[in-house]
């Protein structure tokens, strides 16, 4: 597994506002080492975590459209109790309910302070110890095969592959899952939430990112200029990115 999921990076307009959200949502905190605000667990900002998926939330000018995320995260919950404290909790800072054809669902969906939208699950035992992050779960036309390319590229365990929905895990068995539920209509605008992905330690981050290219990844220009990170697309055109490890040569 020379590549792992690190961070879901969330662009906002109030950086900090947004990242103390999040930071309330999971029970992490919040640390601002430069422009950006990184959500982890622990008190002392450790990047990367060696097991959790962080978050970092960029700031930008552009508030977000009214077009739904194409990604989201399912956040867990261990008791009904618990489940109707957080999403209380979470309204009480600044989260809003959002209908988006869900229908009478045993879950809540909620958006946060700048819309991005993400659901409270209701208590379910193949959750219970992946941490306050549940799933991250992708909208895509065919699950089975984002789940061959995110298989490969991560190289993760299928857990279930239908027409409809493919859920990945790690295959050591911690963290959040990977989903990617079958949903109409084409990606449109750009990701305001991506996933950045990390080589492991002692592996060639520029190959990997062939790799990767070979799986069916295409580059993205999406004025970044210079940077240490690469920017990709998957199959669907999903952005993501391959971050450097700290302390790699530019």
């Amino acid at each position: 597994m020379a590549l792992r999921p690190v961070q879901v990076n969330i662009k906002a307009v109030d950086a900090p506002a947004v990242g103390d959200f999040w930071a309330e949502a999971l029970g992490w905190r919040s640390h601002r080492p430069g422009t950006t605000v990184y959500v982890g667990p622990g008190d002392a900002m450790v990047w990367p975590d060696p097991v959790a998926v962080g978050i970092d939330v960029v700031p930008v000018p552009e508030p977000k459209t009214a077009a739904k995320n194409r990604m989201h995260l399912d956040l867990a919950t261990t008791s009904p109790s618990h489940q109707a404290e957080l999403t209380a909790r979470l309204r009480a800072r600044g989260a809003t309910p959002v209908r988006i054809g869900q229908g009478d669902v045993p879950w809540t969906v909620l958006a946060d302070p700048e819309g991005n939208e993400f659901c409270v699950l209701e208590p379910r035992d193949v959750y219970r110890d992946t941490g306050p992050v549940a799933a991250l779960v992708v909208d895509c036309l065919d699950p089975r095969a984002m789940a061959r390319f995110w298989a490969s590229a991560l190289d993760w365990t299928p857990h279930r592959v239908t027409d409809d929905l493919a859920v990945l895990r790690s295959a050591e068995g911690t963290g959040p899952y990977l989903e990617f539920l079958r949903s109409p209509g084409a990606k449109t605008v750009p990701d305001r939430v991506h996933l950045d992905l990390m080589p492991r330690p002692g592996a060639d981050g520029a190959a990997e990112v062939t790799r990767l290219r070979t799986l069916g990844a295409t580059d993205l220009d999406l004025g970044q200029g210079d940077v240490p990170w690469t920017v990709l697309a998957d199959p669907e055109g999903h952005e993501f990115c391959v971050l450097a490890p700290p302390g790699a040569a530019h």
